[in-house]
């Protein structure tokens, strides 16, 4: 997708709970292509936006979106999850922005692997410095490994037969293109389209994306430095894509504005997760599955 079609996904409903209209700085650990970063710098002069992605493709293409702001924008690549070790002046954020979805810059491109809908290798990297690939995994790891795997961080409930039969496969032809794939969980799942129903290969993708690119790992346990660094008022507003990424944010924050050890450190803002609307699914059908939480510092 270019850059003039990507759609932010909840736009007004992130400005609104990252209060974005305050002077200070707005860090966006997943900027992808800048779309709520861009608005935030659009509509408040006084802000300035610190933003952060592993995918230096998407990366570049902020830069150039967000060119007209330069001074006011500063972007790395790097994971977010560094961010407690980094030098930022935390007493000046007044939200971080965690918007933990794929962008269809990424899907819609058939040389990432990330779409079973076109054909392309099976790549799935969001930091093309990583080594491990989703053809590497499928070709290497152990049957028990891959059923675990599917069904820990796909939900599958054909996980063992389909690891049963990848490694069947692969000791006479090598698994290597997203159809190819697409094909064989099809085969093992018995897949028909129903409405309603979920495509067995988007939670096999899904596994591997997360597995490639540790998206869970060490989420629960980075919210919970960071919101301590902050200062009274600034938000945390995270939008998530599936049951696991919410859970574990759920969590993190019902934890964080219950009593510790010490008094509440957060404020929750969104009691229900926030959706999107009708609306902007049926002009955005990627944001259907979107959730949004949120919560302020004490």
């Amino acid at each position: 997708m270019n850059q003039q079609g990507h759609v932010p996904v909840l736009l007004e409903e992130v400005l609104e709970y990252a209060a974005s209209g305050r002077e200070g700085i707005y860090i966006d650990g997943t900027i992808g292509l800048a779309g709520h970063s861009l608005e935030i710098l659009k509509r408040n002069p006084r802000a300035k936006v610190i933003g952060f992605d592993i995918d230096e493709l998407a990366l570049a293409e902020a830069k150039l979106r967000l060119k007209p702001y330069a001074g006011r924008a500063e972007l790395y690549h790097a994971d977010f999850r560094r961010l407690p070790e980094l030098d930022i002046d935390f007493a000046a954020v007044r939200a971080l922005l965690l918007d933990l979805g794929l962008s269809s810059f990424q899907l819609d491109r058939a040389e990432r692997g990330f779409s079973y809908n076109l054909d392309g290798p099976l790549d799935m990297r969001m930091d093309l410095r990583n080594r491990t690939t989703a053809e590497k995994i499928i070709a290497s790891y152990s049957e028990p490994r891959l059923a675990r795997l599917f069904w820990d961080y796909g939900e599958l409930k054909q996980a063992r037969r389909l690891a049963k039969e990848i490694v069947s496969r692969r000791k006479t032809r090598k698994i290597a293109t997203t159809l190819e794939f697409r094909r064989i969980i099809e085969e093992v799942c018995r897949w028909s389209p129903q409405k309603g129903k979920i495509h067995p290969a988007a939670k096999v993708f899904q596994a591997l994306r997360i597995e490639i690119n540790r998206e869970l790992e060490g989420l629960g346990e980075f919210l919970d430095r960071v919101i301590r660094l902050f200062s009274p008022g600034a938000r945390l507003v995270v939008i998530s894509f599936h049951s696991l990424e919410d859970r574990i944010i759920k969590h993190a924050l019902a934890k964080l504005a219950a009593s510790q050890p010490g008094p509440p450190l957060v404020r929750i803002l969104t009691k229900k997760p926030i959706t999107p609307s009708e609306e902007e699914i049926a002009a955005n059908s990627r944001a259907h599955s979107a959730k949004l939480r949120a919560g302020e510092r004490i």
